[in-house]
């Protein structure tokens, strides 16, 4: 029996017909995704569901999706999918992470051009039947300093538009290369100094821990007065009000904004200001986008109900599903591998390099490979899945390279991961053990046997009497319980590391306590998706 898809938003004519062509028996329905309850009733006879954003894949829907086996999203994000509960059951979520990059690119480059020329403004007064040349005076873009915060797949494209506008480009990315800036012809620059030199500034970064408000009130202060602000990535990068004040107070020359903190945007503090001008989230919205998107994400269910093989998935590896049962436990732990590099390094990558021994020697590398770069790139960008994580390290400029050797060891087999920056190499490595639970074995040169949990805390000092004192009894009055605790030492009197497996996350208040101690080097609270 062919496998039957459901469309229950608007697809274009063309992906329906991808789905045909290939077998599929496809029911489209592009209403339906607003009547929840017609969906929870009817969504038990499909094996697929192809989806923008007005359907919300909710965990009850998800529930009821007896048959289900991928959901796919027309467009990068995914809120609109409870991704865990499709884990839970096995569904597939993929989505389509590059199709709309030109077309967000191109209208960063639109608002910036409208905001430097007062192009809405005087556009709305002539048509009012007023010619108010004098009025709307405006700046070149030739010559003029670009910021550019987030150099990656939207930024470079950016870039290379605003080179070819004879702009000068510095760029604020912290996983940007020397090398790769060189290659696309951009100066890699700290934030502060691109708050201070760029003429235009424009965001092309997710919204993470890291990135929210970037532009704070304190960030505003230090712009060069006169700039132009465009932000066509996400809501919440900016302080809209301290950005308001701003311009109201003739620092800021003028804002151009797609994305709000809050939408849909029926109010800011941006709106009826002089020179600015904002849109309604249209970054995606061309024809070609649209259509890219639905094509690509047709074909790619189609591949996956057909054939087994998976792309551009959001919780499942690009591999086969026979490779999966056998890989799954080993993908998890290189996840956990990355993830603890990444959140062990604040300073640009400039290679990883992914030792396979043994039994792991023999698996699917391809596969075990991006998921520790997805790990390791996690922390800076968390919608990084396995299928764009190599993508947006090749785009950085970060090498990465694998080795594989027999077994060398007392275990069958492990994962050694090795990032290199200016400053140093760090490393950790992991293996999997007969119950199938990913286990830390080394760090550092250190051997270990670390569970890992949810909620860790890492810890280095020298090698002296009294340092687990110290940790249960400073944690314990913090009411941190401890559930695994893992010590290791290279030698007597030496470096030693301690990683604990604790039941919730470390309060601030409990690592401030564990650093006045004076007993520890570092401090380092990390989380996993266990």
């Amino acid at each position: 029996m062919a496998p039957k898809v459901l469309i229950s938003d608007k697809l274009s004519d063309a992906a329906v017909q991808i789905f045909k062509d290939r077998g599929i028996d496809v029911d489209f329905q592009p209403d339906l995704g607003k009547d929840k309850d017609k969906l929870l009733e009817v969504i038990g006879q499909y094996d697929g569901l192809a989806i923008r954003s007005a359907t919300k894949a909710t965990e009850k829907i998800i529930a009821a999706a007896t048959n289900l086996k991928v959901i796919g999203r027309a467009g990068i994000g995914v809120d609109n999918v409870d991704i865990p509960a499709a884990s839970k059951k096995g569904i597939i979520v993929m989505n389509t992470p590059f199709g709309n990059s030109i077309t967000t690119a191109e209208h960063a480059i639109s608002m910036m051009m409208a905001v430097a020329r007062q192009i809405p403004e005087a556009n709305a007064s002539t048509h009012a039947g007023k010619w108010e040349k004098s009025r709307f005076m405006g700046v070149e873009l030739t010559g003029k300093t670009l910021g550019v915060i987030g150099a990656g797949n939207i930024g470079s494209i950016v870039i290379d538009r605003a080179l070819g506008l004879r702009m000068k480009v510095i760029a604020y990315d912290p996983f940007l290369s020397e090398e790769r800036a060189t290659e696309i012809g951009v100066e890699k620059v700290e934030l502060d100094t691109l708050l201070g030199r760029s003429d235009f500034i424009t965001m092309h970064v997710p919204l993470t821990d890291q990135t929210k408000n970037i532009l704070s009130k304190e960030n505003i202060a230090k712009l060069k007065k006169g700039v132009r602000i465009v932000n066509c990535a996400r809501g919440g990068l900016v302080d809209e009000e301290a950005l308001a004040e701003a311009i109201k107070a003739g620092h800021v020359a003028g804002a151009a904004f797609d994305v709000f903190a809050v939408e849909p945007a029926t109010e800011s503090p941006l709106f009826n200001l002089p020179n600015v001008v904002v849109t309604p989230h249209l970054g995606a919205a061309t024809t070609e986008a649209q259509e890219n998107v639905a094509l690509q994400v047709a074909e790619q269910m189609s591949d996956y109900l057909l054939t087994g093989a998976v792309q551009n998935a959001l919780n499942m590896p690009s591999v086969t599903a026979e490779e999966a049962k056998i890989m799954g436990p080993w993908i998890k732990l290189t996840e956990h591998l990355g993830n603890f590099i990444g959140q062990m390094t604040d300073e640009p990558i400039k290679a990883i390099n992914i030792l396979f021994d043994g039994e792991a020697s023999e698996m699917n590398l391809k596969a075990l490979t991006a998921a520790t770069i997805a790990g390791i790139m996690n922390k800076a960008n968390p919608d990084t899945n396995m299928v764009s994580a190599p993508v947006i390290a090749k785009e950085r400029g970060i090498k990465v390279s694998t080795t594989k050797q027999d077994q060398s060891g007392a275990f069958e087999g492990y994962v050694k991961v090795t990032v290199v920056t200016d400053k140093r190499e760090r490393s950790v490595a992991g293996t999997v053990f007969s119950d199938g639970k990913p286990r830390f074995i080394q760090i550092k040169g250190i051997n270990v046997d670390a569970e890992v949990g949810e909620h860790m805390l890492y810890t280095t000092n020298e090698d002296v009497p009294g340092i687990i004192g110290t940790l249960g009894t400073t944690l314990g009055e913090q009411g941190v319980n401890i559930a695994n605790f893992t010590l290791g030492r290279h030698e007597a009197k030496g470096e030693a590391i301690a990683l604990l497996y604790v039941d919730e996350a470390v309060p601030q208040t409990a690592l401030e306590a564990l650093k006045a101690t004076g007993k520890f080097r570092q401090v380092k609270p990390l989380t996993f998706n266990v």
